[in-house]
């Protein structure tokens, strides 16, 4: 399916389970994304408030700051290995948040599930590594990237539609049934390959006497501004990926049913922008690419602060803020895999660590606000968390190249 938008010169084993990859992808993000616009719904079912729950999931997000491990880890076991391991745990989380009598049960469950979800992304962004050249990286992680659209447009909506038959938790068990059938795809389709860094660098065993302060296996001054801007970049997505869903039950008494028609639409915008993306990221640029996605994300946040009274442009500019941002996402991991010479799963761990912190740092503000100010609040906080990562990739694309950033192939994106 997705292997023919990719000609003879990407390699044989991205071309034939490139498919696989993104629709297991799929999956597992429809598990991960499956509480943000049902999080009201969720509260509800617990007994507690939007702003105590959403402090409870901040919580679980830090567990992103665990990638950086994660990545260490990756960058040893075979690619295969990895990926199904992370989605028996995505599986498993999700089991035990259905099954779960009270929040803390409910937190443990979407810790096993985030620590997964981190564990198989980075296998996925090593696999494409060791693959694909830099250059030409972009198109292959927009095509695997269009699973987060998917994962909404299909895989979320498709748990909502189950919920709104039934309760909140089937929808974590119709996730979980998804998650199984992904892992045997992986198992029979993905060959056993050991990781060995990405395509174009030297291996990592080549600097064995550089010193610390130009360690190749470390972040240069480049990648830590690339980080602050995945960091800003996750934290403005998050502030309303986890309101909309209780502005829409609370203004307008919508229920599941509707939130799963919202999440339909939006993932439909977000499989536009993450489709544009594949086609236009390695010909833009991989830093202005993220320029632009975030450039849209501010005027629109400011829009939607003022117009969040009337539903429908309320819901429109809702869907381009998101489309904005699925646009930027996919240039900043293609990034992100390139950080560390080597040891491309080490750099998409920092990336993923800061993008996961950005949601847990802007959970709590944002359900807080919303509460007690309303959905413009929630606008606004994204609108700064987006000036944030334009301000982050600018300073980025003007730092000059150290001894990481010259070890990569081709010119700068």
């Amino acid at each position: 399916m997705f292997g023919r938008f990719l000609d003879d010169s990407f390699a044989p084993a991205i071309r034939r389970d490139v498919t696989t990859a993104t629709l297991s992808r799929l999956a597992a993000n429809a598990c991960y994304r499956y509480s943000a616009p049902f999080l009201a719904t969720i509260a509800d079912g617990l007994d507690v408030t939007l702003s105590e729950l959403g402090i409870a999931v901040a919580v679980t997000e830090l567990i992103g700051l665990s990638a950086p491990l994660v990545g260490r880890r990756v960058d040893r076991l075979p690619h295969r290995t990895s990926m199904l391991g992370a989605l028996v745990g995505v599986g498993a989380g999700s089991i035990v948040a259905a099954s779960s009598t009270g929040v803390p049960m409910f937190v443990a469950g979407l810790i096993v599930l985030s620590i997964a979800k981190i564990t198989f992304d980075v296998a996925l962004g090593a696999w494409i590594a060791s693959h694909v050249p830099y250059e030409r990286r972009g198109r292959v992680v927009g095509l695997i990237e269009t699973s987060w659209a998917l994962g909404l447009l299909a895989g979320v909506s498709t748990m909502g539609a189950v919920a709104a038959l039934s309760n909140w938790r089937w929808g974590f068990v119709a996730g979980a049934a998804m998650v199984a059938v992904a892992a045997f795809a992986i198992t029979v389709r993905l060959g056993e390959e050991r990781s060995s860094g990405a395509v174009g660098q030297e291996p990592r065993h080549a600097h064995p006497a550089t010193p610390r302060s130009s360690n190749p296996l470390r972040l240069g001054a480049r990648g830590k501004w690339i980080v602050a801007g995945m960091f800003g970049l996750m934290a403005a997505s998050q502030t309303l990926f986890v309101t909309f869903g209780a502005w829409l039950e609370d203004d307008y008494g919508f229920g599941a049913g509707f939130l799963a028609a919202a999440s339909f639409g939006l993932g439909a915008l977000e499989l536009v922008a993450s489709s544009t993306a594949a086609a236009r990221t390695d010909k833009w640029g991989k830093e202005r690419s993220v320029l632009l996605g975030a450039g849209v994300m501010i005027p629109t946040g400011l829009l939607l602060a003022v117009a969040n009274g009337v539903v429908v442009p309320g819901l429109i500019l809702l869907g381009i803020f998101i489309a904005g941002f699925e646009f930027a996402i996919v240039s900043a991991l293609s990034m992100g895999s390139q950080l560390v010479p080597g040891a491309p799963a080490r750099g998409l761990g920092a990336v993923i660590a800061a993008g996961t912190t950005g949601r847990a740092v802007a959970t709590v503000p944002t359900t807080w606000l919303y509460e007690r100010q309303g959905f413009w609040a929630s606008a606004l906080l994204g609108v700064g968390f987006a000036v944030l990562t334009m301000a982050a990739i600018t300073v980025a694309r003007t730092t000059p190249a150290d001894a990481t950033d010259r070890s990569r192939v081709g010119t700068r994106p």
